[in-house]
């Protein structure tokens, strides 16, 4: 029973606890409910306020904006009035010029009548004259046209042919006077000899029985050096003497100083040869090189690259009508310095173009190309001055002159080449050359007679004097240089003299 009671009192515990619980809940959630209802009051009374400010700045800046609108249009209505007062002054100003040009107009149209009734009256006097004329002189109109200007262009000419030739007369005067003060000081200067010596591929032998030992058994030494040194080797009946041909002038040099060792030395066999030609070799190369930098040395061109030296000391072994390459190379630069000094030009371009400017003669029988072109790509790709290059791709005209300094070069070029006893020629292409010119003489209306003298360096042509005057000589002499400048190729200068003479002949009985 008491534990009855006490469950009792523990419910009625636990009720009264929950009843209590629940009441301070209520109250807590009313306390909560009013704060928030206090700041949401708080919160709205505010926005009301915000409200309020905004609406009074946005009626401020409406009605800032709309006065600055009424006075931007103001501005603009005064604008537009002013501008329609220019427009309107513009266009009385334009009404008052349009009555004025219509005045005009009126004027020159009256003028305009009067000049053409006065061309036509003079078209008449016109027309009456030239019939008047055409009846007195008996000949048309077109016939008389063609005897005036006939007549004007005989005086013409005569007058431009005494012009031109009175122009030359003093040019070249002057420039002969100037240009042989300058080559003969040039050429004083250099001094150089005149003919090189020219490289032989006859090798001498001590005794014909030499000959079979060259050749070998079945040829097998014949065979090797040829094989070796990469040329011909030709034994006939020369006596002592065995040639040697190549169109390579190194290894042609290669294989005749190996030829002379071995048959100096005696032994002549296969594994000697081979030995002997490849120890030449070296040496020859060595030469090349040496030959390059003293060529360079003498010509006052340093700096050049190795490889450039190596095919400039190949013109060592390379001749010209005669004349070394190597040395004519030399004689080009110091030509071209002192050209250039005297010019004021600049001589280290100058001595570089024309120590390099047949360097493309050392390969040109490797490359397809002229030996200016091939030069001058050569040059190019080893980094040498634009300027020199150009030098040396237009020595021969094969494209255009950029500086003096290459006019310089050529020059050199054709001094070295031109001076007495520097070069010589074949017969047979002297004897090409001559009937050339006495060819290309002859090709002219009027000449009777030509000849070719001073081995080429002069032409002499003898015309009719019935159909040539003295004038017409001079611009036949200026027509045949041109065409031999354009139809030849020859060293130095090739004079032109005209004859032309009248013989009166008459007998006495």
């Amino acid at each position: 029973m008491n534990q009855a009671w006490a469950i009792l009192g523990v419910v009625i515990a636990l009720a009264a606890g929950a009843l209590i619980g629940y009441f301070v809940r209520q109250a807590q959630v009313d306390r909560e409910n009013k704060a928030r209802q206090a700041d949401a009051d708080r919160i709205v009374g505010s926005a009301q306020t915000k409200a309020r400010e905004i609406e009074l700045k946005s009626r401020d800046e409406a009605l800032r904006l709309r006065d600055e609108a009424e006075g931007e249009a103001s501005r603009r209505r005064a604008e537009i009035s002013r501008e329609e007062e220019r427009q309107t002054r513009r266009r009385t100003e334009l009404d008052r010029r349009v009555e004025q040009i219509e005045k005009r107009d009126q004027t020159l149209s009256k003028r305009q009548s009067a000049l053409d009734k006065r061309t036509n009256e003079l078209d008449e006097l016109h027309a009456e004259h030239v019939k008047e004329l055409q009846r007195v002189s008996g000949m048309s109109l077109e016939e008389a046209k063609a005897v005036l200007l006939a007549e004007v262009e005989r005086e013409s000419r005569a007058d431009m042919v005494r012009v031109i030739r009175q122009i030359e007369e003093e040019a070249q005067s002057e420039g002969e006077r100037r240009a042989r003060e300058l080559i003969a000081d040039a050429i004083q200067r250099v001094a150089s000899e005149h003919v090189a010596e020219i490289t032989v591929s006859v090798v001498p032998l001590t005794s014909d029985e030499l000959k079979g030992r060259i050749i070998g058994r079945n040829g097998r030494n014949i065979r090797a050096f040829e094989q070796a040194a990469g040329v011909d080797v030709v034994v006939d009946d020369t006596p002592e003497a065995v040639t040697i041909s190549s169109f390579d002038s190194v290894r042609r040099e290669v294989a005749r100083r190996s030829m002379e060792k071995l048959v100096l030395d005696g032994r002549i066999h296969p594994a000697h040869i081979e030995k002997v030609v490849e120890q030449t070799r070296l040496e020859v190369d060595r030469t090349i090189l040496e030959e390059a930098e003293k060529a360079a040395f003498d010509a006052g061109v340093p700096g050049l690259h190795p490889e450039i030296l190596k095919k400039l000391g190949r013109l060592k072994f390379r001749t010209s009508y005669g004349q070394n390459q190597l040395a004519h190379a030399v004689e080009c630069a110091q030509l071209a310095g002192v050209i250039a000094a005297e010019l004021g030009a600049n001589t280290e371009v100058s001595k570089a173009g024309g120590l390099l400017h047949d360097l493309g003669k050392a390969m040109d029988h490797e490359v397809e190309g002229t030996h200016a072109s091939i030069g001058a790509e050569f040059a190019r790709r080893y980094g040498v001055n634009p300027a020199v290059v150009n030098t040396i791709a237009a020595h021969h005209h094969e494209i255009d002159q950029s500086s003096v300094e290459a006019v310089i070069v050529e020059a050199a070029d054709a001094i070295s080449g031109a001076r007495p006893g520097a070069r010589r020629e074949s017969l047979e292409q002297y004897i090409k050359r001559v009937k050339g010119l006495e060819e290309i003489a002859n090709s002219f209306k009027g000449v009777l007679q030509s000849y070719a003298l001073q081995a080429g360096r002069e032409i002499r042509v003898i015309v009719q004097p019935e159909d040539i005057d003295d004038l017409e000589a001079t611009r036949l002499a200026r027509q045949v240089a041109k065409k031999i400048e354009e139809g030849m190729q020859y060293p130095g200068q090739i004079k032109v003299t005209v004859i032309r003479e009248t013989r009166a002949v008459d007998y006495a009985k």
